[in-house]
């Protein structure tokens, strides 16, 4: 059932052709405000990708479609442009997708989730802040949907332009919100921070044994057995073009290491393991046991652990960042972000100045936080 308000808007406009793209883009580039989302398919392919890209402005709604578009280098003066404010909500991943593979880079962003979160709201779903703001009831059942698949029916092109429909009233609420408390300068410090995150380096889904839930309880030769299975299930997820979880789940791929079986008899008795999943696997996985037995055990990748004094200050560093949160009734990494604590805590500044740089992209909380993390810091010595 589509929400009684989406009945009372516009239709949105479609956007698959080169012309109707650039039209887009003549028409908003004057716009000074655009509320953006997108929507990927990352539960139902091996690499996941945007499969649809969501911008609106105060009057219209736009649903461009990257899977029919080759170039879609037109946006990217858009995103960037710093007189152009583009509100997003929990924009983090949605920046690393359209980075990743468009290439685009941001500015001028605000980020209603974050907003929500520094004025110490606990429900920051988009759903529940239009809810409780403004009994706007937003229909989540496609949340989990395949994005990717065509043609997408009216009910989920109808879900997807709500995600940012709303967004320019929201956003109104919370920065005047945030105005009110002096804490407008904080949420645009974390706005640019957000701005910044880049797309991991790493494949998408990998074939490490390392990252697979429950390798800890293994022995070595088991653990060999696991990352043979690991690179056998990597091949079929990308053969398949499916994630991982739907080939076989972390779950059976350790129950398998313990067992090690050597028959279909054998591997019918595997917790986790459907008839199905036998029938189409039993002799890929057999193999792959096989070879994890002749292998040598894996190297767990090295890590350095901080000493002693570091892993002290980091603590008080917690301790500090956890009181403070909860004096002002926010969360504690809303205070202080846990890369720049852990950062500060290995570091070890001798002196404010030296504080202050590694504060540099963070300087409002430098200024309110500054002297008490530094007296945090020399108290351990």
């Amino acid at each position: 059932m589509i929400p009684m308000q989406s009945m009372l808007i516009a239709p949105p406009v479609w956007v698959d052709t080169p012309d109707a793209l650039l039209d887009l883009v003549k028409t908003i580039q004057s716009d000074p405000i655009l509320a953006v989302d997108t929507e990927s398919n990352s539960l139902y392919a091996y690499q996941e990708q945007v499969c649809l890209i969501q911008i609106s402005t105060p009057s219209t709604d736009y649903l461009i479609d990257p899977l029919a578009l080759d170039d879609l280098t037109p946006l990217a003066p858009l995103f960037a442009n710093p007189r152009q404010q583009k509100i997003f909500h929990a924009a983090e991943y949605d920046l690393i997708c359209l980075k990743r593979d468009y290439g685009f880079q941001f500015a001028n962003l605000f980020d209603t989730m974050i907003a929500a979160r520094i004025l110490g709201e606990t429900q920051v779903g988009l759903g529940s802040l239009l809810g409780s703001s403004f009994s706007i009831n937003l229909d989540k059942r496609y949340q989990r949907a395949n994005w990717g698949k065509r043609p997408l029916p009216p009910a989920m092109l109808d879900y997807a332009r709500m995600d940012t429909h709303y967004l320019f009233q929201l956003k109104d609420l919370l920065a005047e919100e945030l105005e009110v408390r002096a804490l407008l300068d904080l949420a645009r410090e974390d706005f640019a921070l957000v701005c910044d995150v880049e797309p991991s380096s790493q494949a998408p889904n990998g074939n490490s044994c390392w990252k697979v839930a429950g390798n800890a309880r293994l022995n070595p030769q088991e653990t060999a057995i696991l990352q043979s299975l690991c690179s056998y299930r990597d091949q079929q997820a990308r053969s398949l073009d499916l994630p991982h979880f739907k080939v076989l789940s972390n779950e059976a791929l350790v129950e398998i290491s313990r067992a090690a079986p050597h028959s279909i008899e054998e591997l019918r008795q595997i917790r986790g393991l459907s008839e199905r999943l036998i029938n189409r696997y039993a002799e890929g996985l057999l193999k792959a046991i096989a070879v994890g037995e002749n292998n040598p055990p894996p190297a767990r990748p090295y890590r350095a652990k901080p000493d002693n004094n570091t892993l002290k200050r980091l603590a008080a560093l917690h301790t500090w960042r956890k009181n403070v949160g909860q004096s002002l009734h926010i969360e504690s990494d809303v205070v202080l972000p846990r890369n720049f604590m852990e950062s500060i805590a290995m570091q070890n500044p001798t002196s404010l100045g030296e504080l202050k740089q590694l504060m540099d992209s963070i300087p409002w909380r430098f200024q309110q936080y500054g002297e008490a993390i530094f007296q945090v810091l020399h108290t351990q010595e």
